[in-house]
């Protein structure tokens, strides 16, 4: 007699025979295993497999974050290429521009004492013409005069304000230098005509501020042959009545006077002399003037000046100390 399970095959049908006792073992079986289950698997490890999921769970959300990161990141490298691309061609048209900039600055310079050059020619040469009363009116008689005269002005003083601050002399052969000289000689000549004086009272008083101003801004010692051209200028313009009235009313006009005196050139002190003794005898002008005159009037310096060298200018200084007893000094 065989142990175990009695199966009975049929050839051609699906079923089974199982003896009663066999399938009653086995219900018993599963019975007891259903009842001692849930007590060999504990709650530990119920809790371990719901653990395994949630980290397979976390594991695949990871999976799908780093893959988004990976896909941020290859759309923030092709960025990136992209904008080194653009500083590169920024960085190559920026080397252009500084070099077409400079190029630019050449020609500018290059231009620019073209002109000098050629400004400092024309205006020695008119410089020349102008001691001609006949070129002088024929001049005066141009629709540019007036402009001229203003554009003269403007070159002074951006001459003036090219001069460095430590400058202790200045190269008289340069074309800045000769430019400026002859504006300033080519004004000389029309003020010593009596047409040129009227047409700089009535129609250049801009040109005749600048040069007040001027001689104020330059240091003692520099530039002098500007500075005498520029108080020839002036002195010339001041033989007309409504011009010395213009000149003399000037802000700082009489302190400017006595600074000026202060100049270690003879020719600037012979000059400015000049200049003081027209205000000084034109009483109308000097009934303005008298009184800051005699407050301020530097006696000292004018009596140093009456023991110069130069005869001109000693000479000068005395008559002045003469025309200066009319404000009452005692000399």
């Amino acid at each position: 007699m065989q142990s175990g399970f009695a199966v009975k095959a049929e050839t051609k049908e699906d079923f089974v025979k199982v003896r009663r006792s066999d399938l009653e073992r086995l219900t018993t079986e599963v019975m007891q295993l259903r009842d001692f289950l849930p007590k060999i698997l504990n709650g530990d490890i119920l809790w371990t497999f719901q653990k395994l999921d949630a980290v397979e769970s976390s594991m695949e959300k990871k999976e799908e974050e780093l893959e988004q990161l990976k896909m941020d990141c290859e759309h923030f490298r092709a960025r990136l290429e992209a904008a080194q691309a653009d500083c590169m061609r920024e960085k190559k048209e920026k080397l252009d521009l500084r070099q077409h900039l400079h190029e630019a600055k050449q020609q500018l310079l290059q231009q620019a004492e073209y002109c000098t050059e050629m400004g400092a020619a024309v205006c020695t040469l008119l410089w020349g013409v102008s001691s001609n009363e006949e070129a002088v009116k024929t001049i005066l008689g141009g629709s540019k005069a007036a402009k001229f005269f203003t554009i003269t002005a403007q070159t002074m003083e951006s001459f003036v304000k090219s001069l460095s601050e430590d400058m202790k002399q200045q190269d008289l052969d340069s074309d800045e230098n000769q430019f400026v000289l002859a504006l300033a000689g080519i004004v000389t000549n029309v003020a010593a005509l009596a047409c040129g004086r009227e047409f700089l009272v009535t129609s250049s008083r801009e040109l005749l501020d600048t040069m007040v101003h001027l001689l104020g801004d330059m240091k003692p010692g520099l530039c002098t042959k500007f500075k005498v051209l520029m108080l020839m200028s002036l002195y010339n313009v001041s033989i007309n009545l409504k011009g010395l009235k213009y000149i003399s009313e000037s802000p700082g006009f009489i302190p400017l006077l006595w600074w000026l005196l202060n100049d270690p050139d003879t020719e600037v002190c012979l000059h400015v002399l000049r200049l003081l003794q027209s205000v000084i005898l034109e009483p109308e002008v000097l009934a303005k003037s008298a009184s800051e005159m005699r407050d301020t009037l530097p006696f000292q310096r004018i009596i140093a000046l009456t023991k110069s060298r130069n005869a001109d200018l000693q000479a000068l200084a005395k008559e002045l100390l003469e025309d200066l007893k009319i404000l009452e000094y005692e000399v």
